[in-house]
C-alpha cells in the first residue's frame, strides 16, 4: 500500500469524501492547506451533493487538474493543456469504470447496494488520483511544485 493510499484511508476515516480527499492530497503535495477549498469540494460528493449524478471522484479529479493548471488570479492564464487533460481523464474514467459499472453517475456506480460505497469508491478515488498524477507528469507539471 502506497503512502497516498494510506493517507486516503486516514482521510476517509476522518469523514472526508471522494472529491475532498483528492483535493486534500493535491494541496498536501504542494505543501498547502485550504479548508475553504476542501469545504467547497463537499458539493461534488455523492454525484453533486448526493444527487447521484456524475461521480465525485471524477469531478474531483477534474478539479484537481484545475488546481494545477487552472487560472487563479487576474494575472494568470489557464494552461492550454487543462481541458485536454480533463478530456483524457473523462475518457479514461468512462472506459475504466463507466463500462464496468454501467455509467459514470454515482447512483449507477453504487447501484442499489449501500455496501458499494465502501466496496467501490476507494478503488475509484485511488484510480483517479493516480491517473491525475500521471496526466500532470506527462504534461510537464510537478505535483509538488509550482506551475510550469
Amino acid at each position: 500500500m502506497t503512502g497516498d493510499t494510506v493517507r486516503m484511508i486516514e482521510l476517509a476515516q476522518q469523514g472526508f469524501l471522494c472529491s475532498q480527499i483528492l483535493l486534500i492530497l493535491g494541496l498536501e503535495a504542494r505543501g498547502k492547506q485550504d479548508p475553504d477549498l476542501v469545504r467547497a469540494m463537499n458539493g461534488l460528493a455523492g454525484g453533486l451533493g448526493f444527487s447521484g449524478e456524475v461521480c465525485g471522484a471524477l469531478t474531483g479529479g477534474a478539479c484537481l487538474l484545475g488546481l494545477y493548471a487552472g487560472r487563479g488570479t487576474p494575472d494568470e492564464e489557464e494552461d492550454p493543456k487543462l481541458n485536454l487533460m480533463i478530456s483524457e481523464l473523462v475518457e479514461w474514467f468512462s472506459s475504466e469504470f463507466g463500462e464496468k459499472f454501467g455509467g459514470i453517475q454515482c447512483r449507477v456506480i453504487l447501484g442499489d447496494d449501500p455496501k458499494n460505497r465502501t466496496a467501490r469508491c476507494p478503488t475509484l478515488v485511488v484510480g483517479v488520483y493516480e491517473k491525475v498524477m500521471g496526466l500532470l507528469a506527462e504534461n510537464g507539471f510537478d505535483p509538488g511544485g509550482a506551475r510550469p
